[in-house]
């Protein structure tokens, strides 16, 4: 399950940390954009949810310097010894340059650079290197890890896929349908994990789910790297006329201008049954690591939590 919820205070979800894990819920992965930060809602659940494994899902490579980034990660990994895995991408223009005033420049080597650091980083051993995007002087972690974390690269199209295919433990992918996931794993290859972050709304209301899912589509799909992953994914066609209209400033008709279709597979809805066989598909596909991204769209967070809870 992605945390936190919205709407709900952090330390009020404790409870329902404690209730997931009950529930047969096996991971807690958090994300960073404009909310809370990404390691303080893991750092909480890792005193509560002894069993369960937690992981950021992601955090960008450009907010926070090397040595920052590096202590950050070691303290989720020394709370939650064994079972953290670190999750980081190039986030988008709008989280880095608009939000954070980084300038979004080479992600793919940034995010490159950050991987190769963390692993030497995190062993405890000195580093003293250039790198491409940054350079590191003498730092050395002074509470080395005796369990280092595993590494993810967020990723959407072939450059990142195969950075996370040969230098990272694996990749995190983001929206995009159960059948796209067998193009994603094919740029990745065998015996990497895959972690889908996956919108789901466990809602009979389908009229509901697909007005409200399409100004979130439209949020994130204008992004311009978002926007290039679906035309790769071959998606042109159907949300050209989407992509025009934002262009020209009609932001709500260009979120009424995504097809049913399109709100269908990038979305999961319907009854929590329905949800939770559409949720296997991407397992069947190739996904290790579904993470469920509950979406509120007048449900109750609690009930839904209940509801699309593990079978068997």
């Amino acid at each position: 399950m992605s945390i936190p919820f919205d709407g709900i205070p952090l330390l009020d979800q404790v409870t329902m940390f404690k209730e997931m894990e009950d529930l047969g819920y096996s991971d807690l992965w958090s994300a960073e954009s404009n909310g809370t930060d990404g390691f303080t809602p893991l750092a909480l659940a890792s005193q509560v949810v002894p069993t369960m494994h937690l992981g950021t899902a992601v955090i960008p490579a450009f907010t926070r310097g090397p040595g920052l980034m590096a202590m950050s990660v070691a303290t989720l990994a020394e709370l939650a010894p064994g079972r953290f895995s670190f999750g980081i991408g190039s986030s988008s223009n709008i989280i880095v340059d608009n939000w954070n005033s980084v300038p979004f420049d080479e992600p793919y080597r940034k995010v490159r650079d950050m991987v190769r650091f963390l692993k030497v980083a995190l062993t405890g051993e000195k580093v003293d290197h250039v790198f491409d995007t940054f350079s590191v002087r003498g730092f050395r972690l002074a509470r080395p890890l005796p369990v280092q974390p595993q590494i993810l690269v967020g990723a959407l199209r072939p450059g990142m896929l195969h950075l996370a295919a040969k230098e990272a433990d694996g990749a995190v992918i983001n929206w995009l349908s159960a059948e796209d996931v067998k193009q994603v794993v094919r740029e990745i290859g065998p015996g990497k994990e895959v972690v889908a972050r996956i919108f789901v709304c466990p809602s009979k209301d389908a009229e509901l789910v697909r007005k409200l899912g399409r100004l979130a589509i439209a949020a994130y799909l204008n992004v311009p790297v978002y926007a290039a992953f679906h035309r790769w994914l071959g998606r042109t066609l159907e949300l050209e006329p989407m992509w025009e209209a934002w262009e020209a400033g009609d932001r709500k008709g260009a979120a009424r201008l995504i097809p049913d279709s399109v709100v269908d597979s990038l979305i999961v809805h319907g009854s929590p049954d329905k949800c939770r066989e559409h949720i296997l598909r991407y397992v069947e596909n190739g996904v290790t690591v579904p993470i469920i991204g509950l979406l509120p769209f007048s449900i109750d967070t609690k009930t839904a939590i209940s509801e699309l809870a593990p079978r068997g």
